[in-house]
């Protein structure tokens, strides 16, 4: 049977089991020809979701889940808070290769007390149920290593895992008390426990002063030795709150957490607050496919369900605007995230999180729990940066990344990319520009600007037209050197424009491939062949990294470009009906000033340098601050600042 036939099989089997489907909350696993769970998902109405995969147009990724998709299960229950909890489950249990792994996978350190008759205190990465005392989860091994050090210092509890024959080298230097060789009481122990427990858990500063009251006793009885050892504890303690730098009103213990995307990764930041002050942090790292938000959620909870102990409160960012509302439906509805219908957001998760872990879960709108939730998602952005700036720096990666795309193109080499970008406000100013990259790496002197000439109205694919045949006549014409591959910012009918230009009336054959945003404006996918088919690149790969730079690189550029062509020419025509001003003198004014906005602030003092008398000054002012220029001016910059967001 060919595979044709066989595909068509497996739908009409698939399609009477999704006319089976409740209209009740639960999970869904999908499965592939060897019954290997490839996607696990939750959803409010099991019916919708799982219907949406197999009806409508969907993204370069989730075409191919659908495609390796044989057969599936559900799961219901009885709300959705157990879909949530469900669902981090299974995704732990099987790891389905198209469910995105949000974590590393490392385990948190945590301090523990043993409960044995001469207890111990260590570091360790596995909590159980043994009746010890875990204080935790620390970012890093050095953070939990560190407050060991200091507490080995204070409280000497026995370091040998199983007792010597004779006192070690930690009994002489008063750090055991040597349980081996001499009896120690019970009520010495408990006391000690209990005086760990107390500083673990924000006690610090109480045993700081008890320290110092006792360093002063020792002073006032001549006894030096023992006051220089209780002064260097009180350095020590110091020293390791020293990085405590955020401090609340409340003394609450929280964990705050924050997020930032870009180029389709995620990083999330932890705050760790204890007593009030914020004493670690930690940053995670990952590539993220489906509705940021909700994989955020999806992270939250995983991070709980692996570090049990808990703090008092849990600050989340909300849900942005944009996915406060919605029908659920859609290709969103079907993007392979384990995304939750829209409503099922922000308020209905963090109550569901607060319901489960048993303790406050917050979404603060103001004041300076909102601070703190900014300042995780600035660290969070600060790191990502840094993530990018490594990886551009990185000359081997990009080397790699140029030679996995001319792989996945049928391409020889690929030595020279030249993309273009167009940018218009319905057709007004119209604009384009081309960005060149050279073994990876933008070759910005290479870079053009073209002012569309030809085209009326917002005609994209004239406009690409017009744009390639002005550039590579030019390039015929002057001998220049041909680009190895050709990226236009757009799908099929783009990709045609420029083949058409090229082969039908140059004669020139060169690769050319189009790249396609998704509904958030994030590059989705790469386009190309005859007729153009989407690439199945991953998502974290380092050519689709490539590919997003070139995007943002050109798109960066033709906006900057029609930015500067339209306030020129609205500067221009504020300007046109004062007598005594020419093109001369509006380049005199920009030169001068800087801005128009530094123009219209300007005092009539301001324009003597330039030779303008006061009576020409205060036209000029008054036509850039009259209540008519004022409006055009904010209303042209809004449509503006739109049409950016929808390039």
């Amino acid at each position: 049977m060919e595979p044709g036939a066989n595909r068509e099989k497996e739908m009409e089997a698939i399609r009477h089991k999704l006319a089976l489907l409740p209209d009740k909350p639960g999970c869904y696993l999908m499965k592939n020809h060897e019954g290997t769970i490839i996607y696990v998902g939750k959803a409010k109405v099991l019916k919708n979701r799982v219907r949406s995969y197999f009806t409508g147009s969907h993204s370069a990724k989730t075409h191919r889940l659908v495609m390796d998709i044989v057969d599936f299960e559900y799961i219901v229950t009885a709300n959705n808070i157990e879909a949530l909890l469900l669902e981090c489950n299974l995704i732990k249990k099987h790891s389905p290769k198209y469910n995105v792994l949000l974590k590393d996978d490392k385990s948190f350190p945590y301090l523990k007390i043993t409960n044995e008759a001469h207890p111990r205190l260590e570091v360790t990465r596995r909590v159980v149920k043994d009746k010890a005392k875990y204080f935790g989860p620390y970012p890093n091994a050095f953070a939990a290593t560190q407050t060991k050090k200091l507490l080995d210092r204070l409280y000497p509890l026995r370091k040998c895992k199983t007792l010597p024959e004779k006192v070690c080298l930690y009994y002489h230097i008063g750090q055991c008390v040597a349980p081996c060789e001499y009896p120690v009481e019970k009520s010495e122990y408990e006391r000690m426990v209990g005086e760990i427990t107390r500083f673990l858990n924000g006690g610090h500063d109480a045993i700081r002063g008890e320290l110092q009251e006792k360093m002063a006793a020792a002073a006032e009885e001549l006894n030096f030795e023992r006051a220089r050892e209780l002064r260097d504890m009180i350095a020590a303690i110091d020293a390791l709150m020293e990085k405590q730098t955020i401090t609340a009103a409340a003394g609450v213990d929280r964990d705050v957490f924050g997020y930032a995307v870009d180029k389709g990764w995620m990083c999330v930041q932890i705050m760790y607050v204890r007593q009030g002050k914020m004493i670690e942090r930690r940053a995670s790292a990952f590539p993220y496919y489906g509705e940021a938000y909700e994989d955020f959620m999806t992270y939250v909870t995983q991070y709980y369900s692996d570090n049990p102990a808990l703090p008092k409160e849990v600050l989340l960012p909300g849900p942005p605007a944009s996915e406060q509302e919605g029908d659920g439906s859609g290709e969103a509805a079907a993007a392979p995230d384990g995304a939750p219908e829209a409503g099922d957001a922000g308020g209905d998760l963090a109550s569901a999180l607060e319901s489960w872990l048993k303790v406050k879960v917050l979404l603060p709108q103001r004041g300076d729990k909102k601070k703190m939730l900014e300042m995780a998602a600035s660290n969070a952005l600060v790191t990502l940066e840094e993530k990018f700036r490594l990886i551009e720096r990185d000359e081997e990666r990009t080397v790699k990344a140029v030679e996995g795309l001319a792989e996945w193109l049928g391409a020889e080499r690929i030595h020279r990319i030249e993309a273009f970008d167009n940018s218009n406000i319905q057709g007004t100013d119209p604009v384009s520009a081309m960005v060149v990259f050279t073994d990876g790496k933008p070759d910005r002197k290479e870079y053009r600007k073209y002012k569309v000439k030809t085209v009326v109205g917002p005609d994209d694919y004239a406009t690409m037209r017009e744009v390639i045949r002005r550039r590579y006549e030019r390039v015929l014409r002057e001998g220049l050197a041909l680009p190895d591959l050709i990226v236009v910012d757009g799908g099929k009918g783009q990709i045609a424009a420029a083949v058409d230009v090229l082969e039908n009336e140059l004669g020139l054959f060169v690769p050319v491939c189009g790249l396609v945003k998704d509904a958030k404006h994030r590059t989705a996918q790469l386009m190309v062949g005859d007729p153009p088919t989407p690439v199945p690149m991953r998502r974290d790969s380092q050519e689709f990294y490539l590919l997003q730079r070139i995007q943002d690189e050109v798109h960066r550029f033709a906006i900057t470009f029609h930015r500067d062509t339209r306030s020129k020419r609205s500067f221009a025509s504020l300007l046109d009906d004062i007598p005594g001003i020419g093109e001369k003198r509006k380049k005199q004014l920009l030169k001068h000033f800087g801005s128009v906005k530094a123009i219209r602030e300007a005092d009539v003092d301001a324009f003597r340098p330039l030779g303008f008398g006061d009576k020409l000054a205060r036209q000029i002012v008054e036509a850039l601050r009259g209540p008519t220029a004022a409006d055009e001016e904010t209303a042209a910059d809004a449509e503006f600042e739109a049409s950016a967001e929808s390039e």
